[in-house]
């Protein structure tokens, strides 16, 4: 199955990419031209992948585990929805997900 994501970059440009159920949300933003670096590649050792989820997609995302919690206060502009994305994998439930990238968001090894 497919699913639609959206990204809303810093700027406000909107890119939508399409995905395979069970895709990483950190890979998806990266082969999307997301500018999310992902230093420890997905092992949860970093929050260079700190994504802000819509409020209305939120809510649909399993909790965080407290690892996550705490890889997240070390995220510069980390709010009330944000998000680990290599801690989000597809399902159809999210079909439609958006999430914004922080201003924040540095990729060093694209540079």
């Amino acid at each position: 199955m497919s699913v639609t994501v959206q990204f809303i970059a810093p700027d406000g440009t909107t890119i939508r990419a399409e995905a395979d159920e069970g895709d990483n949300l950190l890979r998806v933003a990266q082969a999307s031209g997301m500018n999310l670096e992902g230093t420890c590649e997905g092992q949860m050792a970093c929050s260079t992948c700190h994504v802000i989820v819509t409020p209305e997609w939120f809510g649909s995302l399993a909790e965080p585990s407290e690892e996550e919690e705490d890889m997240l206060d070390l995220a510069t502009g980390a709010g009330p929805t944000s998000r680990l994305a290599c801690q989000i994998d597809l399902t159809g439930d999210l079909d439609g997900l958006t999430v914004r990238i922080p201003p924040e968001s540095r990729d060093m090894q694209g540079i």
